[in-house]
Order: C-alpha cells, then sequence, then structure tokens
C-alpha cells in the first residue's frame, strides 16, 4: 500500500471562465491541469488519480506522458462531490490520500509536502485542512480510516460534509502558501496569474 495518493478534481464545467476550460488555459507554457498535475508527481511518490468530465478528451491529452491515471466522471454535472466520491472508487488504497483541484497553480510541489509534514506532526489519524485564518484552502488530506466516511452516505458523498458535520475529526493547519488559497476560475483571476506567472515553479 502506498503511503500517500492523491486525488485531482479535473472534470468540472469551469462556466466561470467563458468560452474557455480553464484547466487548458496556459501555465508556465503548458495547460493548467498539466502544471498542476506535475507539482503533484514531485510531491509524491504514489499513485494520482485525475478525475475528468467536461473536454475529457482534451483534458486527457494535456497529461500525455504524465504517470497518473485519468478516469471519466459522466455524472460530473451533478457538482464536485460526485467527482470527490468518484475519485475514491478509483483510487488505489494508500495510508493517507490527498484531494485537490486541477485549477490551483500557485501550488507548488514544497507546499504540498509541507502540508504532508505538517499532518505527520499533527494527530496522523485527522483530517489535515490547510486554513489561513478562517479560509480553509486545498488539498485536504484524508486519511486511510477516515476514507470509507466519505462514501459512507452515497446521497451526500464528498469531503465537506464530513469536514463541516464531524469537526471532532479534523485539524485545521495553519499554513501561508497561497497555492492553497487561490484557484483561478474566472478571467479575473487568471490575468492576475499571468502577472505572477514567474514565481511559479
Amino acid at each position: 500500500m502506498a503511503e500517500v495518493a492523491a486525488i485531482i478534481l479535473a472534470a468540472g464545467l469551469s462556466r466561470r471562465m467563458g468560452a474557455q476550460n480553464k484547466l487548458l488555459l496556459p501555465v508556465n507554457g503548458v495547460p493548467m491541469i498539466r502544471h498542476v498535475v506535475t507539482q503533484y508527481r514531485a510531491a509524491i511518490t504514489g499513485p494520482i488519480t485525475v478525475v475528468i468530465g467536461h473536454d475529457a478528451p482534451l483534458v486527457e491529452a494535456a497529461l500525455a506522458g504524465i504517470d497518473a491515471i485519468c478516469v471519466t466522471n459522466t455524472g460530473y454535472a451533478s457538482g464536485r462531490q460526485s467527482s470527490v466520491a468518484f475519485g475514491l472508487q478509483h483510487c488505489p488504497p494508500a495510508d493517507v490520500v490527498l484531494i485537490g483541484l486541477g485549477d490551483q497553480p500557485l501550488l507548488c510541489a514544497r507546499d504540498i509536502c509541507d502540508l504532508l509534514e505538517a499532518h505527520r506532526a499533527g494527530d496522523q489519524g485527522k483530517i489535515s485542512v490547510p486554513t489561513q485564518g478562517d479560509t480553509r484552502g486545498n488539498p485536504i488530506v484524508i486519511p486511510s480510516k477516515c476514507r470509507p466516511l466519505l462514501t459512507a452516505d452515497p446521497a451526500r458523498p464528498g469531503c465537506m460534509r464530513i469536514t463541516r458535520e464531524n469537526p471532532e475529526l479534523v485539524q485545521k493547519l495553519s499554513l501561508t502558501a497561497d497555492g492553497f488559497f487561490t484557484d483561478v476560475d474566472t478571467p479575473a483571476a487568471y490575468t492576475n496569474l499571468r502577472k505572477q506567472e514567474a514565481q511559479l515553479t
């Protein structure tokens, strides 16, 4: 069993970006989703499962050659939580699984490693959520014993319900890197990203 696996959510309709699929927009010369998955691959050696849906062939093509498995959630239009459940069904067993977003290009491999180190230094049996004040970030860290809870209720799967309704299962980790708290889902956010592009690794 792997120590750390990752599920990256990349199935959404990208409505707020307009006509363009945000995950295919260039970041440092490659599609955003490729940039993001590359950071996860640099941070962990375990399996990476990318949940795709909208524009699935194009998103999968953007990841060609990367050591990651794409799985297509045909029910992606019903919302993010269906993709979380779908990803958990297809992600191999691991001591912990990271659940992250495909539209966080400011997140770098060092940030992911810092999150995992903070999780290991805390209560490893709890779900770890990066926070900055009252702001919650992504990815979150799910230990193996908590993983079944996310799909225990088929009508209400996913992370948000479990972490909101069961605070005793959660530890908030104070982390400062912008990558945890910045997603790029509007034209304005993408324009701002391009101004910061030189900082990305």
